[in-house]
């Protein structure tokens, strides 16, 4: 009896995983203020900031990959696709660049001693967050590198947006368990130093996608 869904599933949930932390994982002002938070109010403050930047990072997803979908018979032509996704890499290499460079700590916002709610915690980072829509560009270079927007596949790519959240989740876990972890050393530098560490990987990632695109090392369908 065959197995009832298409293999390439799992493919697209792993994208969109990757995708999610990608989009994530760069120390922006939502990702000082989690780690802010974390440190002053507790692990699960920062997580719910996570969870504020998630909320906001899928909307603008969506709204990448449905503006995707109307060209789709534009860029699943075989030439127009390998430019770009060399356009992807590109952009995903500027990014890197720019992270690593950048220092977030000029423009932190110290977080009040006041907890508050959780719900004030979430929506504030989803303000935050919504408020850059520059993040499409990223979400641009990552869907067109990984050929991720599938037309007329509801259910895959529901589970490849779902995929998106789940990834930027684990990336806000993650890194609040860190922060918790090593509160009592962290400080500035420390954020500098996790930028740095990020910038690095955006930039060895983009390359290395850049060079298999210009080989055809890889092809991702």
């Amino acid at each position: 009896m065959p197995f009832p869904f298409h293999i390439d599933i799992l493919g697209v949930m792993l994208k969109g995983t990757i995708i999610g932390i990608l989009a994530s994982a760069p120390m922006g002002p939502v990702g000082v203020l989690c780690v802010q938070r974390t440190l002053k109010k507790g692990r699960w403050y920062g997580f719910v900031t996570g969870i504020g930047a998630a909320v906001s990072d899928i909307i603008y997803a969506l709204i990448t990959g449905y503006g995707m979908s109307f060209i789709m018979d534009l860029i699943t032509n075989p030439t127009n696709k390998f430019w770009l996704q060399i356009f992807g890499s590109m952009m995903l290499l500027v990014f890197g660049i720019y992270c690593f460079r950048n220092n977030p700590t000029k423009k932190m916002h110290h977080s009040g001693n006041n907890k508050g709610t959780f719900w004030h915690n979430g929506l504030t980072a989803f303000l935050v967050t919504f408020s850059n829509p520059l993040i499409i560009f990223i979400f641009m270079a990552s869907f067109a590198q990984f050929a991720f927007v599938i037309p007329d596949h509801h259910f895959e790519m529901s589970l490849g947006y779902a995929c998106i959240v789940g990834g930027a989740l684990l990336w806000w876990y993650g890194l609040t368990w860190l922060i918790d972890k090593v509160r009592g050393k962290f400080d500035e530098n420390g954020i500098l130093i996790i930028n740095k560490v990020i910038g690095s990987f955006v930039i060895f990632f983009s390359l290395l996608m850049l060079i298999g695109t210009i080989f055809n090392l890889y092809t991702f369908y």
